[in-house]
């Protein structure tokens, strides 16, 4: 079974409930679970060995059977990603070790990190890590896959310098914005590769310390990736067969018919993003959170069951359509440097 650490520590913190103690005590009582003032060496709940939890906000969705773009998986040394329309037959002797944590408030996913296995017998050793950005909640000035590339490739830290500077590179009969960057200190060099589907920026980093690596495993990307008709550095936005159409910010006053404001139990101070699929009749008809603490998302699933919006027609037929819904404080968005807003 796979470890869901993906090179990240996350922290379990326990509350121990205080003891109120009274002039006379009575008699102890262990806990049921364990702990420090237990003599209960088997509790009942077992934290997996070398994995801390932390219970707070998380990803969830109101039905398990709509696809969500962390729902992908490694099948017989295959990847696939049912939300993106995507698959990728790993290279002989690579393997994917770890999954990735849940999303960010901002939108970005970690799918899938793959690297040589112990059984490699190459003579140099890399990874590949896919990622995608969700362009409705980026903290980025980013509105497409190619932006964001430049916008990264603008503002790299000073250790890191430029290799290939932002171009376009077909793989798998799909174009990718491309750019390339070392670390001359380490002697680590990173392929990056970005197109767009369904509103997300899905990005490809290859790194190694062997360029000629890289190049051949993004040459071999031909034969082993299947994207989606819709993947383009600067469009991917559904709307093709069951796949909604994406559509930013459609949840404004011109769309919206009813609006319930969500009831808060407790008052909290993250930000709670939110994806939904609205149907034909202009009804929330799945609701994906990003991240949210289970009483958020009860008092938004509530409220969202009750809005209705105006149906999006195409040529007068009415279409499914998917928009994102910032629910509390949006976190701080970045600007466009001057070198980016140039190459826009």
């Amino acid at each position: 079974m796979r470890s869901r650490c993906f090179c990240f520590v996350i922290v379990l913190t326990l509350s121990v409930p205080l003891l109120a103690w009274g002039q006379k005590a009575g008699p102890k009582i262990d806990p049921q679970n364990g702990g420090d003032f237990s003599n209960n060496t088997q509790p009942l709940t077992k934290v997996p060995e070398g994995v801390i939890l932390v219970k707070g906000a998380w990803s969830s969705a109101s039905d398990s059977m709509t696809p969500r773009p962390e729902g992908g998986s490694v099948t017989d040394n295959v990847f696939s990603n049912q939300y993106f329309g995507i698959s990728y037959a790993l290279p002989p002797d690579w393997t994917e070790k770890y999954e990735g944590p849940p999303p960010s408030d901002s939108g970005l996913y970690v799918l899938a990190q793959f690297r040589p296995s112990a059984s490699y017998k190459g003579q140099s050793r890399g990874s590949i890590l896919i990622t995608a950005q969700d362009l409705f909640f980026t903290q980025l000035p980013a509105t497409n896959a190619r932006e964001l590339i430049h916008y990264t490739n603008d503002n790299l830290q000073a250790d890191y310098k430029v290799e290939v500077p932002p171009s376009v590179l077909k793989v798998a009969g799909h174009a990718f914005s491309f750019f390339a960057y070392n670390s001359p200190v380490a002697q680590l060099h990173w392929y990056v590769l970005a197109t767009q589907i369904r509103c997300h920026a899905l990005q490809l980093v290859l790194t190694s310390h062997d360029t000629r690596l890289l190049k051949t495993t993004i040459l071999d990307m031909d034969n082993r990736m299947k994207l989606p008709a819709e993947a383009s550095p600067t469009a991917g936005t559904g709307g093709g067969g069951a796949v909604p159409l994406c559509i930013k910010d459609y949840a404004s006053d011109e769309n919206v018919i009813a609006r319930v404001d969500p009831i808060f139990s407790e008052h909290r101070f993250n930000p709670v993003p939110v994806r939904i699929i609205i149907n034909k009749e202009g009804k929330v008809q799945h609701i994906h959170f990003l991240s949210a603490f289970a009483d958020q998302e009860k008092a938004i699933t509530d409220a969202l069951r009750q809005w209705k919006f105006r149906p999006y027609l195409r040529e007068g037929q009415p279409i499914e359509v998917e928009t994102g819904i910032m629910f509390g404080r949006a976190p701080y968005r970045a600007t466009p440097s001057a070198a980016n807003q140039a190459t826009q």
